[in-house]
């Protein structure tokens, strides 16, 4: 099974501080480094790192093709990664001493994709496959449609959040992946209590109180968090999307892919970076061993 990711390729650029800077404050940052990133590039190389066959469709600018090639040294299949003639997407990423973020994202050629090149992409999919989308590329929605008209299983995360997005994008989607803010803007959104789930399936990820599972037919079970040294977590989300993907994807029942997914996102918060960070899967089944 094969998982097609269609999202974001971003150069983040990591500023270590000892606080979040408030509205009018200037801070002096203790370090300055660069890396891969973007929501959609961390999943794509969270569920490569994890074992999944995963084909990544997106765009880079010239500035960016050190991007494309990252990803493909992870095990990302990039034959439909597109250099375009504009500037590559880029994130600002504060982090402060406890490790929280704060991110201002540029979406540069990320945004700049046609329907036919994602209709190409895939193509070659077989129904059963995955699509994992999010917030971070135009087209999204036209994606899920034709994906899961081809029988695909689209794995979406409501991220950025956006309320006319979801509306129109929850018909096509087969599981739906939020933090607990976005599941409050969500229901928001729709209108909705905290009894009702709108699709089959959603996972809230809840930080320290771990991930929890509902479907429509009442069923839920959560998972706990792992309890780790904070350092970053940068990509934390990503990594546990990725790897919750390939979980799935491999035929592992719903518990045991969000015990993996929650053990990969443990301990990418105990290293510095996005992309870069993401464990290897031989590494998170030696943690979840030792828990």
């Amino acid at each position: 099974m094969t998982i097609y990711s269609f999202g974001s390729i971003n150069a983040d650029h990591f500023y270590r501080l000892p606080q979040l800077p408030q509205p009018g404050e200037t801070i002096a940052c203790s370090d300055y480094s660069t890396g891969l990133g973007g929501k959609g590039a961390n999943q794509s190389v969270a569920a490569a790192r994890a074992g999944a066959r995963v084909v990544h469709i997106g765009a880079v600018g010239s500035d960016g093709v050190w991007m494309r090639d990252r990803m493909t040294e992870f095990g990302v299949d990039c034959t439909h990664v597109v250099i375009l003639d504009a500037p590559s997407g880029h994130a600002i990423i504060n982090v402060d001493a406890d490790g929280e973020n704060s991110i201002v994202v540029f979406a540069g050629v990320n945004r700049a994709l046609t329907m036919p090149q994602v209709e190409a992409a895939l193509a070659q999919a077989k129904t059963g496959d995955v699509l994992l989308l999010q917030n971070e590329t135009n087209l999204t929605v036209d994606a899920a449609r034709f994906a899961q008209e081809r029988g695909l299983n689209v794995i979406y995360s409501a991220a950025p959040f956006d309320a006319g997005t979801v509306r129109e994008i929850l018909p096509f989607v087969s599981l739906l992946l939020v933090n607990e803010g976005e599941a409050r803007d969500l229901r928001f959104a729709l209108g909705l209590t905290d009894a009702q789930v709108p699709l089959p399936d959603m996972v809230t990820t809840r930080g320290a109180q771990g991930a929890l599972w509902q479907s429509s037919d009442g069923a839920h079970f959560s998972v706990p968090a792992l309890k780790v040294a904070v350092q970053d977590t940068t990509g934390a989300g990503d990594t546990f999307a990725g790897y919750l993907a390939a979980g799935l994807a491999e035929g592992m029942v719903p518990q045991d892919a969000m015990q993996l997914a929650t053990a990969a996102a443990a301990l990418k918060v105990t290293r510095a970076g996005t992309a870069d960070a993401i464990p290897a899967r031989a590494e998170v089944d030696a943690f979840l061993k030792n828990q």
